[in-house]
């Protein structure tokens, strides 16, 4: 998934002050006098009064939010209407440190607007607001309305309603229907105080001081605490993103199966990263739920083991080197061969016209032996730089490490950063025409993104084809809160032709030797139910080995609330079809706070 560092510092610099660039205007400035809080909110996703001054807007300040740029507080009507579908509070961007304090009775005069967080390119929906206030304190010390309770009886099963077709599958101008959509429900609290209880970490807690819980407890549940989403129509309508009102130092360091045991109350924003969230003024306590990290089992003499690994922007400069190399020897047993991703040339991200890795991979292989492991081999192709994508400057790029006293690898010269790689026959068998080689490189696929880098490795005097991959990211989609619905996932378009050409790449071989072990895999950075899984799989040429595993234990990524398949290893017709394989998805990473990688590795184990 794409990096939150750049963009979250981004916004929390200009959020706030661009509210009016990215604001929906649906009227022109008018004047609206007597009105609440329900009639700024209204029925739908965005104002009806939206670009109009109101006047004297009575309410109950219920939290204040100091820090950041969007500095301003949440106002409560203490007397709602009787419509479920309109919500009674309301943020107030007073764009400095704002002057009330929790309890006070005000009115606030001000401009109706709707702020899109990220702005209208993201399609995300839209955060009502006041503007420009001019706020009359009547009194102080009042009681703050009772927070809503957020539970599994008032979060509907169903996610999203259908956007209309007329408004490019928008939802913005639907009547929302709380009781029916899980969506139109939380945008119904928008603003206003609210409440969960005893509620379980779905997410461990991230750089950014949050984490997810999710208020149905037994929703899509994983057999280690999380949330599954297994599939496009199970978005998991429980989920629930948690910041805090107070110091970051104070929040909680929190894995997922954890519990914030009594009650977490704050108002309900809807923010770029992860829409609505409770903002919470009061966080229940951490109780710990007791997960460690997996270990899994270590090869037999007569099998071979073979690893995918995300080690996230790894870097010279990076102090987690021990850790992964700790993480290779003793929870993924030292598999033979492990595809690497994200391995950064010798500088990092300081551009400058360096593309080799060689100090990066080799203080990994010297960390591993530090470990106990094995003196690791390792071939790769440098890129062309700054054209592989990633963190600008770092020149990610796939390497093979492979221990040669178990297997050996097939040097075949030709391979370079622009020369395809091809199939040929010798001998009734397939063979690589460079090994390492790029698959097609210069391929408009590929334009901007890891080439996958295809070896011939030998075990056991059998031939084992290895293709590793970081397909194109998911940035640039729409996420599953907004406002159109079903969401737009734009990055599928290239990720789709990219599937296309190692599909086409594995037929190459299988066309010449049916029965060959081909191994496809990596950061495919889509599902295993997905359009890409699909066309990678083909006609049966591949299939991915994560499927073997029972589904509740289906994820290596864990986003929103979400545990969800990227990595995948998918295998042809000769490893499948002989069944004497076993995969595992090794939990080190994803549901922990003291994550070294956001992915999870993955084993195959298998006798070719």
């Amino acid at each position: 998934m794409p990096s939150r560092s750049s963009a979250r510092l981004a916004a929390l610099t200009v959020a706030a002050v661009c509210s009016a660039a990215s604001t929906v205007a649906l009227t022109s400035p008018a004047h609206a006098d007597s009105v609440r809080i329900h009639d700024v909110q209204g029925t739908t996703r965005t104002s009806p009064l939206t670009g109009q001054k109101v006047t004297d807007v009575p309410g109950i300040v219920t939290a204040t939010r100091t820090y950041g740029s969007s500095k301003g507080f949440w106002l409560q009507d203490p007397t709602p209407d009787d419509n479920p579908a309109t919500s009674e509070g309301v943020f107030v961007f007073t764009s400095s440190t704002p002057k009330v304090a929790v309890g006070d009775s005000v009115t606030v005069t001000g401009t109706v607007s709707e702020y899109v967080p990220g702005g209208a390119s993201t399609g995300n929906q839209s955060l009502t607001e006041i503007t420009k206030p001019v706020i009359t304190t009547v009194s102080t010390g009042n009681e703050v309305p009772a927070p809503t309770v957020i539970d599994k009886r008032a979060v509907p099963d169903v996610y999203t309603p259908a956007g209309d077709t007329a408004a490019a599958g928008s939802v913005n101008a639907l009547t929302l229907d709380p009781q029916r959509y899980a969506l139109d429900y939380y945008e119904s609290l928008e603003g206003m105080n609210v409440q969960v209880a005893d509620a379980r970490v779905v997410t461990a807690t991230d750089p950014y001081s949050e984490l997810w819980v999710t208020v149905k407890p037994r929703e899509h549940r994983t057999h280690r605490g999380g949330t599954l989403y297994g599939s496009y129509d199970s978005q998991n309508t429980g989920r629930l993103q948690i910041q805090s009102l107070g110091a970051t130092a104070a929040f909680p360091k929190a894995n997922v199966g954890d519990t914030l045991e009594g009650t977490t109350t704050g108002p309900l924003d809807f923010n770029q990263f992860g829409g609505y969230t409770l903002v919470a003024g009061k966080l229940g306590t951490l109780v710990s739920g007791g997960l460690e990290r997996e270990t899994t089992q270590k090869q037999s003499a007569r099998e071979l083991a073979v690893a995918t690994y995300n080690v996230e922007n790894l870097d010279p400069s990076d102090a987690t080197f021990g850790q992964h190399a700790a993480a290779i020897v003793n929870n993924l047993q030292s598999p033979d061969i492990v595809s690497l991703e994200e391995i950064q040339d010798d500088n990092g991200a300081k551009d400058d016209g360096t593309v080799g890795a060689s100090a990066t991979v080799t203080k990994l292989i010297d960390a591993i032996v530090a470990a106990g492991g094995p003196k690791y081999d390792w071939r790769s192709i440098d890129p062309v730089n700054d054209q592989d994508g990633g963190e600008p400057g770092g020149n990610i790029r796939q390497v093979f490490l492979f221990n040669p006293e178990r297997v050996s690898f097939t040097d075949r010269a030709g391979g370079d950063s622009t020369t395809a790689v091809g199939v040929t026959k010798v001998h009734g068998k397939a063979q690589l025409t460079a090994s390492p080689g790029r698959i097609d490189p210069a391929n408009a696929a590929w334009t901007s993104s890891r080439k996958p880098l295809a070896g011939e490795f030998v075990f056991r005097g059998k031939t084992v084809f290895v293709i590793a991959n970081h397909l194109n990211s998911k940035g640039g989609d729409q996420a599953l809160t907004a406002q159109y619905q079903p969401p737009v996932r734009s990055s599928e378009t290239q990720r789709h032709a990219q599937a296309t050409e190692v599909n086409a790449f594995v037929k190459d071989i299988l066309s010449v030797q049916k029965n060959a072990n081909v191994i496809a895999l990596g950061d495919m950075n889509d599902f295993e139910f997905s359009g890409t899984a699909q066309i990678l799989e083909g006609d049966g040429d591949l299939w991915s080995a994560i499927k073997s595993l029972p589904k509740k234990e289906r994820y290596t990524y864990d986003y929103q609330g979400n545990e969800q398949v990227l990595d995948q290893i998918l295998i042809s017709r000769a490893i499948r079809c002989d069944g004497d394989f076993a995969y595992d998805s090794v939990h080190i990473n994803s549901e922990f706070n003291d994550q070294i990688s956001d992915h999870d590795p993955q084993v195959l184990r298998f006798r070719p």
